[in-house]
């Protein structure tokens, strides 16, 4: 199994052994040896939901089983699920299925629930077998970029809020770019990074490479980022589907490189060349990450 794989496995693993527990997804990540919005990121795109939605939905399946199987009160079954109360367990009981917990249990075998079932390794393998995409690694020289510069959630998190962040900041900038002395023409960055080792937030520039020691404009930021070696996917169709190329870099390709490449916690950068169009399904842009 490849390093994020077994990353992964270890973190599913510390979920399992404490679904009674109060989790918290920071510490699930640095159990798995990576930071939150790695772990959040690689999990959603090998398994297709978020981690929080996972830890619910074996918490129920945790419940399932027990109103099924046992004669345990509703109470010692919500503690035992990782709820903090009978009256929490019941309201979210009802709103996942229609029905109180009582009334599951009189169904007995007649039940007509899937259980989610514990992602092991060999799942999380199987979702490995795609199309191979191999991108091209180059090493990209440090650059001063200056933009405009806002905070967001992404996909892999219950608070994702690309829709209303991103774009208006690009429209913002795109309308502002001119008033960039000494901008180098032709390209366009979004630059994507963490804030905080233990949060999922992000922080996103949308930016474009200036020359020399040029001051940003008023309200703008000037960012560098460092000389470091990137692994660059082409993406083609709309930018709204990067995330797509996103999921493929963090689950495939990351994922199957073994201990070839690792990410090495920098900046991942968005790059929009002449061969992009906003609308044309046609369009090319690249999506790059940093690897060690």
């Amino acid at each position: 199994m490849s390093y994020y794989l077994e990353r992964i496995q270890h973190g599913v693993e510390y979920i399992e052994a404490r679904l009674h527990d109060d989790l918290e997804l920071d510490r699930v990540a640095k159990e798995a040896g990576l930071s939150q919005w790695h772990f959040q990121r690689i999990f959603k795109s090998l398994t297709g939901e978020t981690l929080k939605t996972y830890i619910r939905s074996r918490r129920f399946a945790k419940s399932l089983e027990l109103l099924s199987s046992t004669d345990l009160r509703v109470l010692d079954i919500a503690l035992r699920s990782g709820f903090e109360s009978q009256e929490a367990f019941a309201r979210a009981f009802k709103k996942a299925f229609g029905m109180t917990a009582q009334h599951y249990r009189k169904l007995g075998k007649r039940n007509l629930f899937v259980r989610k079932p514990q992602f092991d390794a060999e799942y999380l393998t199987h979702l490995h077998h795609n199309v191979s995409l191999e991108p091209a690694v180059h090493f990209q020289r440090q650059m001063t970029l200056v933009g405009l510069r806002t905070q967001f959630f992404g996909v892999d998190s219950e608070k994702n809020n690309i829709g209303a962040r991103l774009p208006p900041l690009w429209q913002a900038f795109l309308e502002r770019m001119p008033e960039i002395a000494g901008r180098v023409p032709g390209v366009c960055y979004g630059v994507v990074r963490q804030e905080q080792h233990d949060s999922d937030q992000l922080e996103y520039h949308a930016a474009t490479e200036v020359t020399g020691d040029a001051q940003p404009p008023a309200g703008m930021v000037a960012l560098v980022v460092p000389a470091a070696r990137y692994a660059m996917l082409e993406h083609k169709g709309p930018a709204q589907q990067i995330d797509h190329t996103v999921s493929y870099a963090y689950s495939t390709w990351l994922a199957q490189s073994e201990n070839a490449y690792r990410h090495t916690g920098g900046p991942d950068l968005e790059i929009y060349g002449a061969a992009y169009h906003p609308t044309n399904a046609t369009s090319v842009m690249h999506y790059a990450l940093p690897v060690g």
